[in-house]
């Protein structure tokens, strides 16, 4: 059996490999790459990806300065003119802002080169407003008379829940204030407010389980959902991180559906292989590393611990424990790279808001289909959605706020095998032994 695994990992190292390799070879043709290397004024063309984010002011009362993110396909300079393959980001006047996600526009400015290794392939300085070529395409528009909506419902709610509104249901944390990101981050709650698989998870649930209601066939149920997950990866935007959780989102469900947990690593490395042929650069993101720890934690680990639980806890309270406990303890090592210090109580943050996370993302899902055609009906949902994002915010500051909620720890790559080494031997302990019939270790 050694063989046949092995040859199978060569053959996934080199259908990465080589697909990393042709993607940067492609980015590095044509006159773009060029262009940014002179720091040359040049015009590009293409889609812009994703909302545009507006900066702060580098200093007191200067000018307003947008960031947005163009996938190329056209570049111009020097009387001369060629494809272009990558994205460009463009740092532009206030006029960016107002430009919708999936408008192809041209825009010139100086390019330089993007960052090394990295998704970007120039920089574009904009001084003037983009030159929009054609509008977004009706799908993409529709999403945005969404996105639109729950904007306008988060307006009508107060405090945490109007600001927590829009990021639990479609990822947009604009309206969240410094203090409470700041909170989130702190009590590790931050995962609700950004676009997972949890999302994903619970819109093809509900769906699966509506069609299911109606007695529809196995066939339209399956093509119902994909639907309803396609529609949601629009709503929230088809950026890299939110593909990568839809996928995760899909591999998570299938184990808990087929009540197949030994299928479910095959699939998550088989999703993880496929991500990056068609992305190599998700390698380099550290949200990616996050999803797959946690995916592959809560596969592999989670039914063991709440079966381990179960006979003391109870099967409920059992699973709502350890899918929180596994996931913190194999991804603190990689969030510990980011801020030298661990979360003390993020295990039982998660665990509080938890219960909240589900109604809050469907009610406010279903409230920004309504919103377009009956805003009023909206928000009485909305309310519901914003009782449950309230409840969010209350747990993520009072764990922020209560004794050692932070334990500063060693930075770097040693504090990370410490703690990794930590949460090996945590596992070990938590895990260790073989459950019995009611959950008891024999």
């Amino acid at each position: 059996m050694v063989g046949p695994v092995v040859i199978l990992c060569l053959v996934a190292a080199a259908a990465v490999l080589g697909a990393g390799a042709s993607q940067t070879a492609a980015r590095d043709r044509g006159l773009l790459p060029v262009l940014a290397q002179d720091g040359a004024v040049g015009r590009v063309e293409g889609v812009v990806v994703g909302e545009p984010t507006v900066l702060a002011p580098a200093w007191p009362g200067a000018p307003v300065r947008v960031r947005s993110l163009l996938a190329v396909d056209r570049v111009a300079a020097r009387g001369q003119g060629s494809g272009a393959t990558g994205q460009v980001l463009v740092l532009g006047p206030s006029s960016w802002a107002a430009v919708p996600p999936g408008a192809r526009v041209g825009a010139t400015g100086r390019l330089r080169p993007g960052e090394k290794g990295g998704r970007t392939v120039a920089v574009l300085l904009s001084g003037g407003a983009p030159d929009v070529v054609s509008a977004p395409a009706a799908p993409e528009a529709a999403a945005s008379r969404f996105r639109d909506g729950v904007r306008a419902l988060a307006q009508t709610l107060p405090g945490d829940a109007g600001a927590l509104f829009a990021g639990v249901t479609v990822g947009d944390t604009s309206a969240i204030p410094a203090e409470l990101t700041l909170d989130l981050r702190t009590s590790g709650l931050t995962h609700v407010t950004a676009v997972s698989g949890a999302h994903f998870s619970l819109v093809a649930a509900l769906v699966l389980a509506l069609t299911a209601a109606v007695r529809l066939a196995r066939p339209v149920r399956a093509g119902l959902t994909v639907a309803a997950m396609a529609a949601m990866v629009l709503v929230v935007h088809p950026s890299p991180s939110v593909l990568r959780a839809a996928v995760m989102g899909l591999v998570a469900l299938l184990g808990v559906l087929l009540g197949r947990p030994h299928r479910a690593p095959a699939a998550l490395a088989a999703t993880v292989v496929v991500l990056l042929v068609a992305d190599p650069w998700l390698a380099g993101e550290v949200g990616f590393v996050l999803s797959v720890l946690a995916t592959g934690a809560l596969v592999l680990l989670g039914g063991p611990l709440a079966d381990r639980w179960a006979g003391t806890l109870g099967r409920p309270v059992a699973t709502a424990l350890a899918l929180p406990v596994v996931a913190q303890l194999v991804c603190a090592p990689v969030i510990l790279l980011l801020t030298p210090a661990v979360s003390l109580y993020a295990v039982p943050a998660n665990v509080l808001a938890a219960p909240a996370v589900a109604p809050a993302t469907v009610l406010g899902l279903a409230a920004g289909c309504m919103a377009p055609w009956w805003f009023a009906g909206a928000q009485v949902l909305a309310l519901g959605a914003g009782a449950a994002c309230w409840w969010i915010g209350a747990v993520g500051r009072l764990a922020a706020a209560a004794p050692g909620a932070q334990v500063a720890w060693l930075p770097g790559w040693t504090g990370a095998v410490v703690l990794a080494v930590a949460g090996v031997c945590a596992l070990a302990l938590l895990v260790g032994g073989r459950a019995g019939p009611e959950g008891e270790r024999q």
